[in-house]
């Protein structure tokens, strides 16, 4: 048996200071063209590229630190790479902090991607992947052992 599943619906991220995150998350999720449905002191919430992303006020003492439990990063599928150049210079303006400036990488074949974080240090990625990455029938699976080594966790 197998469950059809067809992407993520949407994704809440918690925020340390919604008021510095949310101009930050207003910019980045309008330039990837998504509506806004909710913008309370609470919650940001947008829709848009066959998902959700809701921004939530969470603990103001808690810094995110992607090896607690919970969310590692969120990576968005981009259509080119041109648009990863472009998000890229983005990325500063709008109050973010580039942690990787767009890079090609081994990932899968033809991985190109930005990484960075938004004011309150949760790190972001978008990557653009040509045809069907490791889908593809050729693409020798599983990892090859330097991307198994930068995987694991001392």
């Amino acid at each position: 048996m197998s469950i059809d599943i067809n992407g993520i619906a949407h994704i809440y991220i918690t925020v340390a200071d919604i008021p510095l995150a949310k101009p930050f998350y207003e910019k980045l999720l309008g330039a990837f063209g998504m509506q806004c449905l909710v913008d309370t002191e609470k919650l940001y919430y947008c829709v848009g590229a066959r998902t959700g992303v809701g921004i939530r006020q969470g603990h103001r003492d808690a810094a995110f630190d992607q090896y607690h439990p919970g969310l590692h990063h969120l990576c968005f599928r981009a259509r080119n790479r041109d648009s990863i150049d472009l998000l890229a210079a983005l990325i500063e303006p709008m109050g973010g902090t580039l942690v990787h400036p767009p890079q090609e990488d081994d990932w899968a074949p033809g991985y190109y991607s930005v990484l960075f974080e938004d004011p309150c240090g949760t790190r972001l990625e978008v990557n653009y992947v040509p045809g069907k990455g490791n889908l593809d029938t050729d693409v020798e699976l599983p990892l090859a052992p330097e991307i198994q080594e930068r995987l694991s966790v001392d």
